[in-house]
């Protein structure tokens, strides 16, 4: 008898297909294309936030050629879960534009073929990178603002070519030889290989991630030569696409590139005028219940007006270096900040806060999401910081819904916000408080200051967040050119633990 080999299961996948009805779409009134839109950028924002589950990951992407328009992948613990996000999909009024094309349902594996050592001894004691690398395989994650690629298939069951009937041994030297193609796109190609097997029509479900879609057609075409898939693999039907976030929703179904961030283009409803359809999305409500930096003062993808009204945001961090002050790139890149205002309790929010937070970190790109209680005034501040636009984005929205979000004072400005982080000794915590509070009566007396907060981290007293609004930009620069300002720099690296982080101007 032929041995089969081992293997050990994760999460199980979702792929669906959907197709839009066009015509019904420009056909619509533009109050249900604005529900539709908001419906559908809610659902599939608590999708990637995985906030209908313990965990998992989602994505969304926009399909090349007429097979598809959509493209959904949901990676959850159950069946039940996958079966739950399908029907929620049906009760948004986004579902009445589209037909489902296709769908595959199957669950990430791993076998024998990978390791003896995992599946015939105690796990336990198993090599830690081994261990690290069949939980990737069992859990994967979705990689941020990637090309995909899908396919089914099978191996080979045929009279004269029956893999099923191979030796084990021979079989392993096959897979060995194929994954040694696959490792020369080591750092450019991530794969999630799931299991099929009895849930659909072929055995496995392939699904390719490359910021370059060129090597995603390299690496298919290289493995075509290995006797595994030469000589026995069998190959469904293929899919490419290009991932994009729940806010870009309105801006796909308005006919823009997206992702927007990838292309300097804004989200539809949001460049200064109504789209074809009038939405404002719901990550734009954001800017209304609070502020959120995006990239503002980052130098990523912003707002271009956002640019023209605020003088540009590489001239203020250019001004801002000119006067020795550290303007960006705590990590040695640009980050992204949401920052948002909640009226309730800072200790209450955290409770809410946390839990996102914990979704949060299933996302490579999140930097960090902190509570920030006001010593001279009864708001809070929920920081949020991400390593994408994109990322950034999604949060703002979901953030959106804490409670208590109310506008910032002063929302009518000119300038906004600028934000700066400290870390303090904490021997050296009641000084820095002491000289904040000297400084606030000078900026008090300043034209164009609207208002400043030192803002402490719940989780860490040490960690103070500055909010400073101001009428305008150069009421603000008038300030850091101030010798105040120079004296308080020059005091505060005897007292901090660690450089200001950054600087953003939202």
């Amino acid at each position: 008898m032929v041995e089969p080999p081992a293997t050990d299961e994760g999460w199980f996948v979702l792929h669906e297909f959907r197709s839009i009805d066009w015509d019904a779409w420009r056909e619509a009134p533009e109050r249900e294309r604005e529900r539709a839109i908001e419906e559908g950028e809610s659902f599939l924002r608590h999708r990637e936030l995985v906030a209908d589950a313990e965990e998992g990951d989602s994505a969304v992407f926009s399909v090349l050629g007429h097979k598809a328009d959509l493209l959904s992948v949901h990676f959850r613990p159950t069946l039940d879960d996958l079966s739950a996000i399908e029907r929620r999909f049906e009760e948004t009024a986004l579902a009445a534009f589209t037909d489902v094309e296709r769908s595959y349902v199957s669950v990430t594996e791993v076998s024998g073929y990978v390791s003896d050592e995992y599946f015939t001894g105690d796990k336990a004691d198993v090599d830690a990178g081994l261990r690290n690398y069949i939980e990737g395989k069992l859990k994967p994650s979705i990689p941020d603002d990637e090309y995909v690629s899908f396919y089914p298939m099978s191996k080979r069951r045929g009279e004269t070519d029956n893999w099923y009937d191979l030796p084990f041994d021979e079989r392993a030297d096959l897979m060995a030889e194929h994954g040694e193609t696959g490792k020369e796109f080591a750092g450019r190609i991530s794969q999630v290989i799931a299991s099929s097997v009895g849930f659909d029509d072929h055995e496995w479900g392939v699904t390719l991630f490359g910021s370059d879609p060129t090597d995603i057609k390299d690496i298919v075409y290289e493995m075509r030569f290995d006797e595994v898939s030469s000589r026995y693999g069998e190959f469904g039907t293929f899919y490419v696409g290009r991932r994009f976030p729940a806010s870009d929703l309105g801006a796909y179904l308005n006919g823009a590139k997206v992702p927007t961030s990838a292309h300097d283009e804004e989200p539809a409803g949001h460049d200064g005028h109504d789209s074809e359809h009038g939405h404002d999305s719901e990550h734009g409500d954001a800017h209304a219940h609070g502020e959120r930096g995006d990239a503002h003062g980052h130098g990523g993808d912003g707002d271009d007006d956002a640019d023209d009204a605020h003088g540009g945001d590489d001239d203020i961090r250019g001004e801002l270096a000119d006067l020795d002050i550290y303007a960006g790139k705590p990590h040695g890149e640009d980050v992204y900040a949401t920052v948002l205002y909640s009226e309730v309790d800072a200790d209450d929010l955290f409770e809410e806060v946390e839990g996102l937070r914990g979704n949060f970190e299933h996302y490579g790109s999140h930097v960090k999401t902190a509570v920030y209680a006001g010593r001279a005034t009864d708001r809070a501040a929920v920081v949020s910081i991400w390593e994408t636009a994109s990322a950034a984005e999604t949060a703002a929205g979901f953030l959106s819904e804490l409670p208590g979000i109310v506008a910032r004072a002063g929302e009518e400005s000119g300038f906004g916000t600028m934000g700066m982080f400290y870390t303090v000794k904490t021997e050296h915590r009641e000084d820095f408080t002491g000289t904040f509070d000297d400084v606030g009566e000078l900026l008090a007396e300043m034209d164009g200051h609207v208002e400043t907060d030192l803002m402490v981290n719940v989780e860490n007293a040490d960690d103070m967040f500055i909010a400073s609004q101001w009428e305008a930009k150069e009421d603000a620069m008038a300030f850091f050119r101030s010798d105040a300002f120079s004296e308080t720099v020059r005091w505060g690296r005897e007292v901090l633990a660690d450089r200001p982080r950054h600087v953003f101007l939202a």
